[in-house]
């Protein structure tokens, strides 16, 4: 039963841990799909089964609400609205940004344009479980970051935004919360998984190139540690979410594969065993371990401090640290040297290419039981935070907008071929959800204690790390076998 209803949980909760966290709020449920790259992208992932397309808001006077069904992101034109009354609500995770006062200046700067709409705010700290409360008593306003609702009801909860085809003409990573063709949710931003790095350690350390390999990665940690007062890898060990950044790299990255996550890895024999070739599962965690084993992370990992880190990164009190891209604004922000935070690829090559996995963070839905006017303004809303408030490009986010511009901190990945895991295939959409659980390991979906074991094991030395993947493979082959999983790969 312990089983079934984690099951339940994870159906919904899957994702790249890409997600951008505000405070103390965890990171965001939200899948990833297509990639917005600037470098080397790969193409488009298949789209889903084609909707009909959503009429566009008929020409009437401004102050005239559209019926339900006019609406549709593609066709609305801002500008048809300056005059729009209404009054919305949005409820968000990014609780710093409620506080420090960007929330504010974003919708001063939107009230320019649509002084008749007023836009209340609120930032919810423990957004993951508070939000879907919420979201099942109704009572939450117009505009929310879509929590982790099973995909069949989103209909029930949110507005369709588009079809599928049309917002994915115009923008990336949307395929996340869509459903039978239409799309119910806009990245409010995107990520891009690699790791912060502190530049002025990397010189001060000798450090001269990125390294591109595991091998390469571990020895510019043991110079950073002979040459520098810096913890070379800051584990984050005691937030526990933190430790989930790690799972990620599974696929993409350590791969170079976008249809391993979501349609190999379930039909993997021993995914965990060593391929031989310095990448896969194996050598992305060996790394963690190994730098743990040789006193490269902080002195006791059991004390490390999540906000308090931010600072440190920054002054050159750390040298590395492995978390998405929504932690570089968050790291430039927390002291006097933001030109020394870097961002850099993930350390792992395969075949002599580096990988780069990318794709959205919360989704921005609209309240389907809202009314029309309200609708409307909604739509107004999220279109303008999408293409107009330059909330992405400031956090540091990947661009959501196709075309649309990346900040300098990704000049790093130039060379990187940059892609987005594939859906999983037809009739197998909740089998990853369902060998998570019953493997209890919980790939990208909140499985931190497996990760924070290797950090235990490494510092202790209490067991190997050929023992750890070992267990990881019997209970994955378990997992198959009680599931009737064919074994493919």
């Amino acid at each position: 039963m312990k089983k079934k209803a984690l099951a339940l949980i994870l159906t919904s909760a899957m994702t790249l841990s890409l997600a951008a966290c505000g405070g103390s709020a965890e990171p965001a449920p939200a899948p990833a799909d297509n990639s917005a790259a600037q470098t080397e992208t790969k193409t488009e992932e298949k789209q889903a089964e084609e909707a009909p397309a959503a009429e566009a808001p008929a020409e009437t006077p401004a102050a005239e609400t559209p019926a339900a069904g006019d609406l549709a992101y593609t066709t609305l034109n801002l500008d048809d609205y300056k005059d729009f009354t209404a009054s919305i609500k949005y409820i968000h995770h990014k609780t710093d940004r409620e506080e420090d006062g960007t929330m504010a200046s974003m919708i001063a700067e939107f009230n320019k344009e649509f002084p008749n709409i007023t836009v209340t705010t609120e930032g919810v700290t423990d957004y993951a479980e508070d939000s879907l409360l919420r979201l099942t008593t109704g009572d939450w306003g117009d505009v929310m970051h879509i929590p982790a609702v099973d995909k069949s009801d989103l209909a029930t909860y949110f507005m369709p935004l588009d079809t599928l085809d049309n917002l994915s003409a115009q923008l990336n990573f949307v395929s996340s919360w869509s459903f039978d063709g239409k799309c119910y949710g806009i990245p409010y931003m995107a990520n891009a998984q690699g790791v912060l790095y502190n530049k002025k350690v990397f010189a001060d350390a000798g450090i001269t190139t990125l390294p591109k390999t595991p091998d390469e990665f571990l020895e510019d940690l043991k110079l950073i540690k002979d040459n520098t007062t810096a913890i070379p890898l800051y584990t984050n060990y005691a937030a526990g979410w933190t430790m989930g950044a790690w799972d990620a790299y599974i696929g993409i990255v350590s791969e170079g594969d976008d249809t391993y996550m979501n349609q190999k890895f379930v039909h993997t024999a021993d995914p965990f065993k060593d391929p031989g070739n310095g990448a896969g599962a194996y050598n992305l965690y060996r790394i963690l371990y190994q730098a743990c084993a040789d006193k490269l992370i902080e002195d006791d990992y059991t004390t490390t401090d999540w906000e308090g880190c931010k600072g440190m990164l920054n002054r050159g009190e750390i040298g590395t640290m492995v978390l998405g891209s929504w932690a570089f604004a968050q790291m430039q922000e927390a002291g006097d040297h933001p030109e020394d935070v870097g961002y850099m690829p993930f350390p792992m090559s395969v075949n002599g290419k580096q990988y780069v996995a990318a794709g959205g963070d919360y989704n921005f839905g609209i309240n389907a039981n809202a009314s029309d006017e309200n609708r409307t303004a909604a739509l107004i809303f999220v279109k303008w935070m999408t293409e107009k408030s330059g909330w992405c490009f400031n956090e540091g986010g990947y661009t959501v907008v196709k075309g649309g511009k990346n900040p300098d901190m990704y000049a790093a990945f130039d060379g990187c071929e940059v892609m987005s895991d594939q859906d999983a295939l037809p009739g197998e959409e909740t089998l990853l959800n369902d060998m998570n659980a019953e493997s209890e390991l919980s790939f990208n979906a909140g499985g931190n204690a497996k990760v924070q074991e290797i950090v235990e094991a490494g510092a202790t030395g209490s067991k190997s790390f050929d023992d750890i993947m070992k267990s990881w493979n019997e209970k994955w082959a378990d997992a198959q076998e009680e599931l009737g999983v064919e074994v493919k790969y």
